[in-house]
């Protein structure tokens, strides 16, 4: 079974993967992907159908990284996906898609629209592909550049899955069953309404960094767990089917997958509810006064700004465990202003609530509007 195993890993991970495109089935229109003279190919990873419209990723799938010289012109490879759920918010654009925008210039970057992800939970089937194609949109018009970085829909390339059916043969079952998100997401929505996907997922998200030999993962603090399952998972097939084994087949022997690392912005990474500083900011909160959606008209993030949660303390200040809004508060100011913590620190502390949340306000409405005014669809 093992010699067996070991052979299909390598089928995955040394051939390209099959981009289908379908527009039945949510693919982006034709105006958000590249024309087929700009596609960059390798071992020609995209396919198109016969209306023209291609999903496209430029990355070849070639093998595994071999250990070589480094050198200042081999950019590192990041991997990264937003599920297309519900709005996309403020938590999502601060925590991952800002932060894009500037690795797309540093390094390999590949961003896709994870919806396999998105129905491990009861949905929609027509909503989940209008959204696919809306997240697309909103990645593009927040400066994700697509002669830059690879972007495309998860479920359009069928490698992911297959090297998911195939990690999940050596994934131990006590690794699952330690998901924190696991046994929060099935406490509510209860045993008869939880899926066997709900559980594998984390394998599936293991499935798309690892099939792409990612040097690194954005991750905010909550899905920290997550890619470390992924990382021990990375080395447990390394040591099952690398080194000797792989190289009795035919190969060049070594690790099979790269250990990826996690990259967690300084600040950012979570953002919190407008209703609970406790609380991460969530799509799938009940009550959308605890978040600001990206598409939201300035009068709706006035409204919400003005009545988030705060606390009767004078002056404003960050880190103080005890008062969590605030410093969430400040922190979602600091990353729309673009300025220093020491800066906003300085400019804030002397100021009460009824100063500060104008100040926010307008910042975001700022910030936002070159986001809201390009067409998404």
């Amino acid at each position: 079974m093992g010699r067996a195993l070991l052979s299909h890993f390598l089928i995955v991970s040394n051939s390209s993967p099959r981009l289908v495109s379908s527009l039945s089935r949510g693919g982006l229109p034709s105006k958000y992907c590249k024309t087929p003279g700009l596609i960059r190919q390798n071992r020609n990873l995209a396919t198109h159908n016969g209306c023209g419209f291609r999903c496209y990723c430029n990355v070849s799938l070639s093998e595994p990284t071999a250990p070589v010289a480094s050198s200042s012109s081999v950019k590192k490879r990041i991997v990264s996906g937003v599920q297309p759920t519900g709005s996309i918010h403020l938590g999502n654009y601060l925590g991952a898609i800002k932060n894009w925008i500037a690795l797309q210039n540093s390094y390999e970057t590949l961003f896709f629209i994870v919806d396999l992800h998105a129905i491990t939970l009861p949905y929609d089937t027509q909503q989940l592909s209008k959204a696919t194609r809306e997240t697309a949109a909103i990645y593009l018009a927040c400066g994700i550049d697509n002669s830059k970085a690879s972007v495309f829909v998860q479920s359009h390339v069928r490698a992911h899955v297959e090297l998911m059916w195939l990690l999940s043969s050596a994934t131990p079952i006590g690794w699952l069953n330690k998901m924190i998100q696991f046994k929060e997401k099935s406490h509510k929505a209860g045993g008869e309404n939880v899926g066997v996907a709900l559980l594998t997922y984390p394998v599936l998200m293991a499935s798309d960094i690892l099939l792409y030999q990612s040097d690194f993962v954005p991750v905010g603090e909550d899905q920290k767990q997550h890619l470390e399952l992924t990382r021990e998972l990375a080395e447990r097939v390394n040591y099952l089917y690398g080194g000797r084994k792989w190289k009795k087949l035919g190969g060049r022997g070594g690790a099979i997958f790269k250990v990826p690392e996690p990259l967690i912005p300084p600040a950012g990474a979570r953002v919190m509810s407008l209703t609970d500083g406790l609380s991460k900011m969530s799509k799938s909160a009940p009550s959308d006064q605890s978040r600001i959606n990206l598409l939201d008209p300035k009068d709706v993030i006035a409204n919400k700004i003005k009545r988030c949660k705060t606390d009767s303390s004078a002056g404003l200040e960050f880190d103080n465990l005890e008062r969590p809004e605030c410093n969430n508060l400040l922190s979602i100011y600091q990353l729309i202003s673009g300025k220093t913590k020491g800066e906003v620190a300085e400019e804030c502390q002397n100021m009460n609530w009824g100063t500060f949340k104008p100040l926010l306000t307008d910042a975001l409405i700022e910030h936002l509007h070159p986001i809201q005014v390009l067409p998404l669809l």
